[in-house]
């Protein structure tokens, strides 16, 4: 049975922020020729060991020519534009047309959250992975790769542990990346701060979620507390409510796993009658088995 977008990737988590650009306006979206990058895209990914170890990316190829009067506009109408497919058509044949354009990443991101929208998760992953191999800096993409990676795993797929370990390190880098990002000038303090709150909402819970998906369980708790700390949105993701659950439940915290199940529940999703019974389980174990001290 197909699964259902909110519980693919929580959707209310960075759907809005995505779709109103501020992934594009961090990486340096929009800038006119000539102009230099802002400090985030400028800076070297964070230092790394092991396998863990990314090259840089190799500089676009006409970073230093000016863009015709022509791509300054395709590239502003794919901005403008609100409506996803009508971004996706756009911003596909912007990259057609234009493929050494210095505004390659603003295409990325405007895939990655149209395509993101529009739940066609392979496409997005698709983009997603271009967009970081010019830009491993962006955290916006970094966050939502890394959670979708996640929690579409299937480990019966030929590149199952590839995906855990590219899921692990896009958390990772995100979180390491996101506090010292500088905030555009096309953002208000409010919007920026929000918009650094849900990258590490959606990076701490993938990261969650792959330390769930090893049975390291504990490890696994900081992290989607994390999350579920920093979610504020109305209606928070329920997902990571509900992973929560899980490793609290496995850990022998049962207590604190029908909390984090009945936070599941209270909000309207597919996950709802699962995290209900889920959480009078957790309850029951919690009044005949002894509970973990915390």
């Amino acid at each position: 049975m197909k699964k259902k977008w909110d519980s693919w990737v929580g959707a209310g988590a960075l759907t809005a922020f995505l779709l109103c650009g501020a992934a594009s306006a961090w990486a340096g979206s929009g800038q006119q020729a000539g102009q230099s990058q802002p400090a985030a895209q400028q800076q070297q990914p964070p230092a790394q060991s092991g396998k863990d170890k990314q090259p840089n990316p190799a500089p676009l190829a006409m970073d230093n020519v000016a863009a015709n009067p022509e791509e300054e506009s395709a590239t502003k109408a794919v901005q403008q534009a609100t409506d996803p497919n009508k971004k996706i058509q756009l911003a596909e044949e912007f990259l057609q047309k234009y493929p050494q354009s210095r505004y390659r990443p603003t295409m990325y991101q405007a895939l990655v959250s149209s395509y993101f929208a529009t739940q066609q998760v392979p496409k997005m992953l698709e983009a997603g992975e271009k967009e970081i191999e010019i830009n491993p800096n962006d955290a916006p993409v970094l966050a939502v790769m890394a959670q979708t990676l996640a929690r579409t795993y299937n480990p019966k797929a030929p590149d199952a542990a590839k995906q855990l370990e590219k899921a692990e390190l896009y958390s990772k880098r995100a979180i390491e990346i996101t506090p010292t990002l500088t905030k555009p000038e096309t953002l208000t303090d409010e919007a920026f701060s929000n918009a650094k709150g849900d990258t590490l909402v959606m990076a701490h819970g993938g990261l969650g979620l792959v330390y769930i998906r090893r049975g390291r369980y504990s490890e696994a708790i900081p992290e989607l507390e994390q999350s579920v700390k920093g979610d504020t949105h109305p209606e928070p993701d329920p997902v990571n409510y509900y992973l929560l659950g899980i490793a609290d439940k496995q850990t022998s915290h049962f207590d604190a796993a029908a909390a984090a199940f009945s936070k599941c529940a209270a909000v309207q999703s597919t996950l709802q009658a699962t995290c209900k019974s889920s959480a009078e389980d957790a309850k029951k174990q919690g009044s005949t088995q002894l509970s973990a001290p915390n």
